[in-house]
């Protein structure tokens, strides 16, 4: 594969799969901007090994793994614990959003939710994965995907109910390949 043609079917795929990989990563954090970072980090290291992650398989996968990986390492960080209640209300919007008319009260319920949990339910619902393919992403065991699953939707359920009532309507996510 010469470098051209390397280059090109990277941009190729980025193209097609960004704005999916940037809700993604929204979804993991909350924020739009952090998201964007995410994203392009995870993308330049796929770029580092593109011939490589394409010859083994499908990039997505690889690339999900890099983003979880990133978002639990920006979490660690010291000075990335705290957020101003002022903050809260700006996470959700953004100009350039590939959701259909998000559900609002449903994001920010999910991200009230513990991370791990939430990491899960991005996973399983939005990334469409199943059990087994979460769980050797994050490197753990199926049954403990389960039972993150289990609590992760008791604590969204929770957490809708006690937020204000509005006209609760199902979420769709578009910009999915």
């Amino acid at each position: 594969m010469t470098e051209h043609s390397r280059e090109t079917d990277f941009r190729t795929w980025v193209l097609e799969h960004r704005t999916r990989l940037r809700t993604t990563a929204f979804l993991l954090c909350g924020d739009w901007y952090l998201a964007d970072d995410l994203v392009q980090d995870a993308l330049g290291r796929l770029y580092s090994r593109w011939g490589r992650v394409v010859a083994a398989g499908d990039p997505r996968a690889y690339v999900r793994r890099i983003l979880c990986n990133l978002h639990t390492d920006y979490r660690r960080r010291p000075a990335r614990r705290e957020i101003s209640e002022a903050d809260v209300a700006s996470l959700h919007s953004h100009p350039h959003t590939s959701m259909d008319e998000p559900d609002d009260e449903l994001i920010a319920a999910l991200l009230t939710i513990p991370v791990g949990q939430r990491t899960v339910l991005v996973l399983r619902f939005f990334e469409d994965l199943s059990v087994e393919q979460t769980a050797a992403l994050l490197r753990t065991s199926p049954g403990n995907v389960k039972s993150q699953t289990s609590r992760g939707l008791e604590a969204l359920r929770s957490a809708l109910r006690t937020r204000p009532a509005k006209n609760i309507r199902p979420t769709r996510f578009e910009g999915a390949s």
